[in-house]
């Protein structure tokens, strides 16, 4: 079993959900988180320096600034980590700064509290 955690744009959750419903997966957790990554602004502020806003021009190197995304973490057996990657890669990347990041991580067990079912039996 893998867990697949994938940070993503707020406004592509929806797109998200739906491309991996398609994929075949139904069970997941969307999570509101906040964060940035190694730049330290967004497309939508640069856009507006860019264009001469002097309140986008002041964000600028702002470095404590944190903007709103979305935590997708999904649980699968390993068969299934390549699809579900690939359409979260495919759902999310515009080749801009911010599309997010994917990670994959073993996971030892899992048990479904209603029945007690353990492993592959409580992901399915």
């Amino acid at each position: 079993m893998k867990e697949v955690i994938a940070v993503v744009r707020i406004n592509m959750m929806n797109q998200t959900k739906q491309a991996l419903t398609d994929c075949g997966i139904d069970a997941f957790f969307a999570h509101e988180a906040h964060g940035r990554g190694k730049g330290f602004a967004s497309r939508e502020v640069l856009a507006g320096a860019e264009q001469g806003y002097e309140e986008a021009a002041s964000l600028l190197g702002e470095k404590g600034k944190l903007y709103p995304k979305r935590i997708v973490t999904v649980v699968v057996e390993d068969s299934r980590v390549d699809c579900v990657v690939e359409t979260i890669i495919n759902t999310n990347q515009t080749g801009l700064a911010g599309d997010g990041k994917v990670y994959v991580l073993p996971l030892s067990d899992a048990v479904r509290l209603r029945t007690g079912e353990s492993g592959k039996k409580a992901i399915t």
